[in-house]
């Protein structure tokens, strides 16, 4: 059997980590194999994914641990300032909150963006494994961001509320898995999407459709 490379393991980690979430996301988690993850990090012994993490499942894991952890972070830092300030004051406020701590998430700072991609379409193809995985344990920024939405939205029955919630994550989901494939691909749409406006724009349509009338 070949040597692995010798570059240091935290480089190789990190690099098979980018190269699997990139693939992930352009093809969903079945459509890849260890093989190809292990190519595309530039890793010669295809054993790679296996010696570093385990197995392709736990590879996997990790990814969705990576991301939403700092997701989670990001949320609970922003709803720390806003309450601090003594707010969120509006539900405006919470949507900006969700939007901004979700753009951009790579905790390997490598330029990509593929985490929200990724995860949608594994919520899409192996949503209780996605949610086994996620837990209650990197999701209480969001769960705060609905405790606040629960009490600034209209009055409306508790149901229709939940209904728009659940509608609100799905809207954010898709429309940042889009953003990201929309980057990926072109150099215009990129400086599009990455402007402050497009930003904004999402933020309000998201606001809207919470809050419009019955």
């Amino acid at each position: 059997m070949s040597r692995l490379e010798t570059k240091p393991r935290s480089a190789a980690v990190d690099l098979l980590k980018t190269a699997a979430q990139r693939l992930f996301a352009e093809r969903g988690v079945d459509g890849v194999t260890v093989r190809e993850i292990a190519d595309a990090a530039g890793q010669k012994n295809h054993a790679a994914v296996g010696y570093h993490f385990g197995s392709k499942e736990a590879l996997i894991r990790q990814l969705v641990v990576d991301g939403a952890a700092l997701i989670d972070q990001r949320r609970n830092a922003w709803l720390d300032r806003l309450e601090g300030e003594g707010g969120p004051r509006n539900v405006r406020d919470v949507v900006d909150a969700l939007v901004r701590t979700t753009v951009e998430v790579d905790p390997r700072e490598t330029g990509e963006e593929t985490y929200n991609r990724f995860v949608v379409m594994l919520g899409m193809t192996h949503r209780q494994f996605f949610l086994d995985v996620l837990g209650s344990r990197w999701n209480s920024g969001y769960q705060r961001c609905l405790e606040h939405l629960r009490r600034l939205l209209p009055d409306m029955p508790a149901e229709t509320k939940n209904e728009r919630l659940r509608f609100m994550g799905a809207y954010l989901g898709g429309v940042l898995a889009a953003r990201e494939w929309e980057i990926a691909g072109s150099p215009r749409a990129a400086d599009r999407w990455r402007s402050g406006q497009s930003l904004d724009h999402l933020v309000t349509t998201m606001t809207a459709m919470l809050e419009a009338g019955e």
